[in-house]
């Protein structure tokens, strides 16, 4: 991971992340410790949201199952200065992964799970609205979520 000044994840449970990079719990920690600003916004296992959407998708409390086990793989690295984690119950349209002056935004598509939907890659760019509308919206994300706690 190249970035340098902002690592943004807005998921329910983003648990392909980390079981397809075993590492990238520490290589975030990493990050933040040389000055990333690194914020992971996860889905709240018990909210309602969470629950509605393991239905729609047809897997139940699967997607609740998911979230816990992504936030006990960032359990270690949860004290690190510079990288937060919060938990949301907000009603998810997109994920939304930033990497600096890139974000990669996974529309959401009812009744289909997010590895099923498409991907699509906005680089920043001055006076362009795209980046900075979703940027909006995680931003508003993570002024709702809470801490995540152990």
């Amino acid at each position: 991971m190249k970035a340098t000044n902002q690592v943004d994840i807005l998921v329910y449970a983003g648990l392909f992340l980390f079981d397809g990079h075993p590492d990238l719990p520490e290589l975030l920690a990493e990050k933040a410790k040389s000055g990333t600003l690194v914020r992971i916004l996860l889905g709240d296992p018990d909210s309602e949201m969470v629950r509605q959407r393991g239905e729609e998708e047809g897997i139940g409390d699967g997607l609740a199952a998911r979230a816990r086990i992504t936030r006990s793989y960032l359990e270690p690295v949860a004290g690190t200065p510079g990288l937060e984690i919060r938990l949301h119950d907000t009603i998810l349209y997109n994920s939304i992964y930033r990497f600096d002056d890139d974000v990669l935004v996974n529309p959401h598509v009812l009744g289909a799970p997010a590895g099923q939907n498409p991907v699509l890659h906005f680089r920043y760019l001055p006076g362009a609205r795209t980046f900075r509308h979703y940027m909006r919206s995680f931003d508003y994300a993570w002024e709702r979520g809470t801490p995540a706690t152990s």
